[in-house]
């Protein structure tokens, strides 16, 4: 019997020009995902400006210049109970779409978290825990391999498995003008290998464990805008660590525009607007847009990457 594995290429990180897995989607405004990327971070709508729900979309389209390069596609939703108890209650849930080729997932997770202070709009260290199932396919018929007789035959196939992630997030204002936030975590915890098989081969996806930090300071400018400096630090058993910087202004009008830089060579840019965003409004609607660019050997033949997000923040 033959056997083949592949792991599936979902974002090539370049660093001395070599490439390495990314299993997990990537944002390129990764703020505006952080609960994704951490089950016990907190919104940056609650953290700048008191919105307690927040409900989101986002849709990325990676190296948009080859043939079946990845898409990915997520429908957010969280809140925050701020009842100024010793223990406060975080949680939310998430449905991801990702696509690569002839491979790719759909999940759906649910989270819930503690927030521990006293006075959660101004600090706190929040634990929390995400829950879901995975389903994992393949459509046979458009496989490419290295030998003839490693394939699949018949009908497209898929595979689903639970999983679970685990976060730690704090975060506090060191006075009127200054927030500081940081955050470890594990979005997938269970490593494994999706296998599927018939009588004439395996093929083969391995789940590897991935270690996120997230950590970011936030300088109030006045009380309608703010300058944030953030980072998102990626480690991948075998892989080189990865990590990306980023800055955005927040105007005191409605737009907002930001840039970053990644130790593989990539380049993003971000912009968007914000409609009714103040410390008073009691809903604000935002529309944003991120581009990446990598500036590393590969990035010319691969296309930019694009993403667009629409996200709804609330107070009940």
């Amino acid at each position: 019997m033959k056997y083949f594995r592949l792991v599936c290429l979902v974002c090539a990180l370049a660093g001395s020009g070599s490439l390495f897995s990314q299993q997990l989607s990537l944002f390129t405004q990764y703020r505006e995902n952080a609960t994704i990327i951490n089950p016990a971070a907190l919104e940056a709508d609650f953290l700048t400006y008191g919105y307690d729900m927040t409900f989101g979309a986002n849709y990325r389209k990676q190296w948009a210049g080859i043939q079946n390069s990845p898409t990915t596609q997520i429908i957010r939703g969280s809140f925050v109970n701020p009842s100024r108890a010793t223990v406060n209650i975080t949680a939310g849930g998430y449905l991801l779409n990702d696509q690569t080729g002839p491979t790719g997932y759909t999940g759906a997770y649910g989270r819930i978290g503690t927030v521990i202070s006293q006075d959660p709009e101004y600090y706190g260290i929040s634990v929390g825990l995400s829950a879901g199932y995975v389903g994992y396919r393949v459509k046979a018929s458009e496989l490419v391999v290295r030998d003839a007789d490693d394939f699949l035959i018949g009908a497209d196939r898929s595979q689903g498995h639970p999983d679970i992630g685990l976060g730690v997030y704090g975060y506090s204002y060191v006075n009127d003008y200054n927030l500081l936030y940081a955050g470890l975590s594990i979005p997938q915890v269970f490593g494994f290998d999706v296998t599927f098989q018939d009588e004439n081969g395996d093929f083969s996806v391995q789940r590897l464990r991935h270690y996120y930090a997230m950590a970011g300071w936030y300088w109030f400018t006045s009380d309608e805008s703010f300058l944030e400096v953030s980072s998102w630090v990626k480690y991948v058993e075998g892989a080189p660590l990865n990590a990306d910087l980023s800055l955005r202004y927040q105007l005191p009008s409605a737009p907002y525009l930001g840039a970053g830089i990644s130790t593989a060579g990539n380049f993003h840019f971000e912009a968007g607007i914000n409609v009714g965003q103040s410390y008073n409004a009691l809903t604000n609607f935002r529309l944003g847009y991120g581009y990446d660019y990598s500036f590393s050997s590969f990035g010319p033949s691969v296309g930019g990457t694009h993403e667009i997000q629409l996200a709804v923040a609330l107070t009940r």
